[in-house]
C-alpha cells in the first residue's frame, strides 16, 4: 500500500468497503485513487460478481474474505469498522444491519464516522425498496431503456437495450463526491454523517436534462427529429425509419460522415458562434456556401421573426433546406481525406470533431496511454492488464495516481494492521464549529459552459455553497445551448454577464476571484493561462482559492489531444460508445441524447473540489482539481474497458437488435403489449420452479430458454408477471418511460429537495422565471442524515444578478451604470428569458 509520504489528497483516510457488483466498489476505487487506504471485505467464496473488471474496481485495496453470517466473521468485520473513517455498502436497505453491522449504531458510538449506503431503490420507497435491484432492473424502472434518444424512437426500437451501467456509474460519482464533501465538512466540524444514494435517484439525476418538461416550448428549438416524431404521432404513422433515412433528419454539424479510409468522423459543433464557421473553412466550402446565401445572424437572441434570414450559421437546429444542402457538400469533402487526417485538422483549428473508434481501439490508443487515460497494472490474476486510469485527480499529485497498487488478498490481521497504520486527526465537535450544511460559507465562481462544468457547480449549491455564474456580456453559444440547458444547470446560482476582454470587465473578474473559495472552469490549459488562472497567476490574485478544471480529452499527463475541445457526444465517438450502440462502423449512434457522460463528469468535478477542500483543511495544501469527459468514459464502461493477454472477444451487447445479455437477462413482450426486463442468473433457476407459468423453464437446454420464456410471457400482462417473479425474489421490472415517471411523481414545488419522496421526485414550477411552466427533477439523490440538502432556486435569467453582485463587491450604482453603458457588463442577453 502507499506510504504515509504520499501527496494524494485523501492520504490517511481509512475506508472499509463492503461493496459488491459495480457501484460500491467503484466508490472505493475512486477514493483509493485519491489516496485513501481501503480494506475490501468479500464473502468467503469471493465477490458476488466474478468479472475481470474487479481488477480495476479493487485496485489500491487489500481484500479480506469474511463470512458475516458467523460470529467470528462478524467480530472481525466490526474490528475493521472500528478503525475506519468511512464505511461503504450497497445492499438492499437494512440487509447489512440485519447481519449485525448497523451503521446507525456505529455512528451513535462514533459520531465522527461517515457511512455510505447505495441501495437500488430508496430506503423510504416502500413500494420498491425490497426489490432485487440489479443494474438493468434500475435502468428499466427508471425509463432509461425507453428513452434512449430520438433516433431509437424514430426507428421504432423501443425499448432499446444498452450494456452501459449508467445507474452504477452515476451513483458511484455522486456517492464518492458526497462522501468526500462530508469528509471535508468533518474536518471543520468534527462530525460525521450517514449518506444514502439510491441507484434509481442517481440515474435520474444523470437524466435530468432528458426529463425536464417545458410548457409551450418555442418551435425554433424543436429539431427535425422531434418534428418528425410529432408528425407521425398526429398522423398515426409507424415509427419505422431506417438508419439511412434517419441521417437525413440530423443537423449537418451534429452527425457522422464517412471518410476516405472507411472510418466515420463525428462532427459536433452545432451551436457555438464560431465553431460551425471554422468547420466549413477547414473543409474549404465556407465561401462557397456564403456566396449561395448562407448567413450568420449577429444577434440570434432576438425573436426569430426579427432575423434578417431564416438561417444563421452557429444556431441549432438549422432549417431543413440548408441542413440538407450543407450536409451534402460536407459528405463530399469528408471523402477526400482519412479520418485520422481530419482529427488533426479539426483539433488544431479548435473545432469539436473526431474519428469513430471501437472500445478495443480506444483501450489501446496511443494518446489514451500517453495521457494516462488508460494505464497498465500488473494484476495477480490477469497479469499485465490495461484498464481505465484515474477518473478524478489533483494536478500536483496526479502522477502518483497513475501507478496504483494492484488488488491484494490478505488475512484479517494484516488488514487490521493496514488500517491501524494511520491516525486520523479530527477536530473536537463543539457548538461553535457546527454548520447546517456541508458547504456552508463556501463561495464558488462558475466560469463554465454547456453541461458538465456548470452542472458540477450547481450540484455544490444543494449543500449550501454560494454560486456565482459568470458569462460573457455577449453570448458565444446560441440560446438552445445556454438557456435550454441552463434551466437545469443554472439552478441555485446568481448570474453576472461581463466582457472579460475589456478593462473594466477584467477588473470585475479579478475582484470576484479574490472573494471566492473555489473556481470551476471547463477550458483548455492555454485559455486558462491567458485568463490568469494558472497556478502561479492565481496565487497572486487569491492564494487560498481552489481551481477545478473539467475538459474533454485530458488525462493526468499532457498529450497531443489534451487541448482539443469537445463535448459528450465526441467522447462517445472516441471511446467506442457510439460504434457499440449503433453496432457497426458505418452506422454509429449517439447513446441517448443528453447526459450520458456530461452530467457524470460534472459530479466528478464536484469530487475533485471536495478532495481539494479536504486537502486544504486537513493538510494545508491548496490543490487544483481535474477530471475530463474521456476519463469518466472509463468508469462508464468499466465492465468491459480492459485488456490483457488471453482476453476474450469484445462482445458486449451491441447494435439496435440487442435486447439484453442472454435469455435470462433481456426484454420480453407480455400479453399487455408492455415489455418487461427479466434479470436473472443461472443460480436463480430453482426460483423459477415456484413461479406459476414458468415451472418448466429448461435448466439445461440454454438455447430453448428464450423461446420458452417468450411464449410464456405472452400469457399474462406485465403487471402479473412482475408480481409473480418478485414473489420468488427474481429480478424483473416493467420498462417504464420518463414521461410516465414524471407524471406519477410530480407535485407543486414545496420548498424541499425531494429527499423524503422515495426513488423519484419532480417539482412543478407554474411561475418559473422563464414565463413557462416547468417540471424538473428535484436535487434529491444525496440523502445525508446530518448535513442539510437545500431545494434549489429555479434558474434565473442570465444577467439578472449583475447589479446585485457588483454591489456586493462594493461598486457604486453610478460605476455599474457606466460599465453597462460601455458594454463591459450586461444585465441580459435578450428581452425574453427564452427567445422565441
Amino acid at each position: 500500500m502507499r506510504t504515509t509520504f504520499s501527496q494524494l489528497p485523501l492520504t490517511g483516510v481509512k475506508i472499509v468497503d463492503f461493496g459488491q457488483y459495480i457501484a460500491g466498489p467503484a466508490v472505493g476505487m475512486l477514493l483509493g485513487d485519491l489516496g485513501a487506504t481501503v480494506v475490501k471485505i468479500d464473502p468467503p467464496a469471493g465477490p458476488m460478481w466474478h468479472s475481470p473488471a474487479n481488477a480495476a474496481l479493487n485496485r489500491n485495496k487489500v481484500i479480506v474474505n469474511l463470512d458475516l453470517k458467523t460470529g467470528d466473521g462478524l467480530e472481525k468485520a466490526r474490528a475493521l469498522c472500528a478503525e475506519a473513517d468511512i464505511l461503504i455498502e450497497n445492499f438492499r436497505p437494512g440487509k447489512l444491519a440485519a447481519l449485525g453491522l448497523d451503521f446507525a449504531e456505529m455512528r451513535d458510538a462514533r459520531p465522527e464516522l461517515i457511512t455510505l449506503s447505495i441501495p437500488g431503490f430508496a430506503s423510504n420507497d416502500l413500494e420498491r425498496r425490497e426489490q432485487r435491484a440489479f443494474e438493468s432492473v434500475i435502468a428499466a424502472s427508471s425509463g432509461v431503456f425507453t428513452d434512449m434518444g430520438l433516433n431509437r424512437v424514430l426507428m421504432g426500437i423501443n425499448p432499446s437495450f444498452s450494456p452501459l451501467p449508467l445507474s452504477s456509474a452515476y451513483a458511484a460519482q455522486i456517492a464518492a463526491s458526497s462522501t468526500v464533501l462530508a469528509l471535508q465538512s468533518r474536518q471543520v466540524t468534527g462530525r460525521g454523517d450517514h449518506i444514502e444514494v439510491p441507484l434509481a435517484a442517481a440515474v435520474m439525476e444523470g437524466l435530468c436534462y432528458n426529463s425536464i418538461k417545458v410548457a409551450d416550448m418555442p418551435e425554433r428549438y424543436l429539431t427535425q427529429r422531434e418534428k418528425e416524431i410529432e408528425r407521425r404521432r398526429v398522423e398515426g404513422l409507424p415509427m419505422n425509419l431506417s438508419y439511412e433515412e434517419l441521417q437525413e433528419l440530423l443537423d449537418p454539424f451534429f452527425r457522422s460522415y464517412m471518410c476516405k479510409d472507411g472510418r466515420m468522423f463525428y462532427v459536433v459543433c452545432p451551436s457555438h458562434k464560431y465553431h460551425a464557421k471554422r468547420c466549413l473553412e477547414v473543409l474549404g466550402i465556407y465561401d462557397e456556401l456564403v456566396a449561395e446565401g448562407l448567413t450568420s445572424e449577429e444577434d440570434t437572441y432576438k425573436p426569430y421573426a426579427e432575423w434578417t434570414s431564416h438561417v444563421s450559421l452557429g444556431v441549432y437546429p438549422m432549417p431543413k433546406d440548408w441542413a440538407d444542402h450543407i450536409a451534402a457538400r460536407m459528405k463530399e469533402v469528408f471523402m477526400t481525406r482519412t479520418a485520422r487526417e481530419w482529427v488533426k485538422l479539426f483539433g488544431r483549428a479548435g473545432i469539436p470533431g473526431g474519428a469513430q473508434l471501437w472500445l478495443q481501439e480506444w483501450i489501446n490508443d496511443e494518446y489514451a496511454e500517453a495521457a494516462g487515460l488508460m494505464i497498465d497494472v500488473t494484476d495477480p490474476v490477469y497479469g499485465e492488464m490495461t484498464m481505465p486510469g484515474p477518473v478524478v485527480w489533483l494536478e500536483e499529485s496526479g502522477e502518483e495516481a497513475l501507478t496504483p497498487e494492484p488488488r491484494r488478498w490478505v488475512g484479517f490481521d494484516e488488514a487490521l494492521s493496514v488500517l491501524k497504520k494511520h491516525r486520523t486527526d479530527i477536530p473536537e465537535a463543539t457548538e461553535e464549529n457546527d454548520q447546517e450544511a456541508w458547504l456552508t460559507g463556501v463561495r464558488v465562481l462558475d466560469l463554465c459552459n454547456v453541461i458538465a462544468g456548470p452542472h458540477s457547480a450547481s450540484y455544490l449549491a444543494r449543500f449550501g455553497a454560494e454560486l456565482i455564474k459568470l458569462d460573457p456580456a455577449e453570448p458565444l453559444y446560441d440560446s438552445w445551448n445556454t438557456v435550454i440547458y441552463g434551466l437545469s444547470q443554472m439552478r441555485g446560482k446568481r448570474s453576472i454577464l461581463a466582457d472579460l476582454k475589456s478593462r473594466h470587465g477584467r477588473q470585475v473578474f479579478e475582484d470576484l476571484v479574490k472573494t471566492v473559495d473555489v473556481i470551476v472552469w471547463n477550458a483548455p490549459d492555454s485559455q486558462i493561462k491567458r485568463m490568469g488562472l494558472d497556478a502561479e497567476s492565481l496565487r497572486k490574485l487569491n492564494p487560498d482559492a481552489i481551481f477545478c478544471k473539467l475538459d474533454c480529452f485530458s488525462g493526468v499527463r499532457r498529450g497531443v489531444r489534451t487541448d482539443y475541445i469537445g463535448y459528450d457526444d465526441l467522447v462517445q465517438a472516441a471511446t467506442g460508445i457510439m460504434t457499440r450502440f449503433g453496432g457497426a462502423m458505418d452506422r454509429p449512434e449517439e447513446h441517448a441524447h443528453v447526459g450520458t457522460i456530461d452530467v457524470m463528469c460534472g459530479f466528478g468535478g464536484a469530487l475533485s473540489v471536495a478532495a481539494a477542500l479536504y486537502q486544504k483543511y486537513r493538510h494545508g495544501r491548496i490543490g487544483r482539481g481535474r477530471t475530463s469527459l474521456s476519463a469518466n468514459s472509463g468508469l462508464l464502461q468499466v465492465p468491459f474497458a480492459f485488456d490483457y493477454k488471453g482476453r476474450g472477444l469484445f462482445d458486449e451487447p451491441s447494435g439496435p437488435e440487442a435486447n439484453g445479455w442472454d435469455s435470462l437477462s433481456r426484454f420480453y413482450s407480455t400479453a399487455s403489449l408492455r415489455h418487461i426486463l427479466l434479470c436473472a442468473y443461472e443460480a436463480d433457476l430453482p426460483r423459477f420452479r415456484a413461479v406459476e407459468g414458468l415451472e418448466q423453464l429448461p435448466d439445461v437446454a440454454v438455447e430453448e430458454r428464450a423461446a420458452y420464456l417468450a411464449h410464456a410471457f405472452q400469457n399474462q400482462p406485465a403487471t402479473e408477471w412482475v408480481n409473480r417473479l418478485r414473489a420468488a425474489d427474481i429480478g424483473v421490472a416493467i420498462c417504464e418511460n420518463i414521461d410516465a415517471l414524471r407524471a406519477r411523481n410530480e407535485q407543486a414545488f414545496d420548498g424541499t429537495p425531494g429527499t423524503d419522496k422515495g426513488s423519484y421526485s419532480f417539482s412543478i414550477y407554474p411561475d418559473h422565471p422563464s414565463g413557462h411552466e416547468v417540471v424538473q427533477l428535484d436535487p434529491y439523490a444525496v440523502r445525508p442524515a446530518r448535513g442539510k440538502v437545500y431545494a434549489l432556486n429555479p434558474a434565473e435569467k442570465f444577467g439578472t444578478s449583475t447589479r446585485a453582485i457588483l454591489s456586493d463587491l462594493g461598486y457604486s450604482d453610478a460605476a455599474v451604470q457606466r460599465m453597462l453603458d460601455a458594454g463591459s457588463l450586461s444585465t441580459s442577453w435578450s428581452a425574453a428569458y427564452l427567445p422565441g
